[in-house]
């Protein structure tokens, strides 16, 4: 059996390499125990082409969705439902809205309403 005093720090190694593991897994959240891709908390929805892409997404509770205007003329985000609603977005401007309710939430461009999208929220 090797002295006490190897034995302690081999000990605190271990203890080290466990607790600098954790904090890297828990840093990188889509790799964390548990959890995939679709945990991520936070998404981007580009306007270009006078559409909304992807148009469709669905996302956790607690997710920031941010839509960014790629084209050359302003844009808006409006919730059908009112539950969000962004001013007229310029080339390059964001807008970002954080979902807590589960729920489908479609929306438009009040400047061009034949531009919709979807996020849809699902605690899984």
């Amino acid at each position: 059996m090797p002295p006490l005093k190897h034995r302690h720090q081999r000990a605190t190694w271990l203890a080290i390499t466990i607790a600098v593991s954790s904090v890297v897994a828990s840093s990188h959240p889509a790799h964390a125990a548990g959890r995939g891709p679709a945990a991520a908390e936070a998404q981007v929805v580009q306007i270009r082409n006078f559409a909304f892409v992807p148009a469709i997404v669905t996302v956790r509770p607690g997710t920031t969705v941010t839509w960014t205007n790629a084209d050359e003329d302003p844009h808006s985000v409006v919730a059908n439902a009112k539950a969000f609603r962004s001013s007229a977005l310029d080339t390059g401007d964001s807008y970002s809205f954080t979902f807590t309710k589960v729920g489908d939430y479609g929306y438009f461009c009040s400047l061009h309403p034949h531009m919709t999208g979807r996020i849809i929220v699902k605690a899984r």
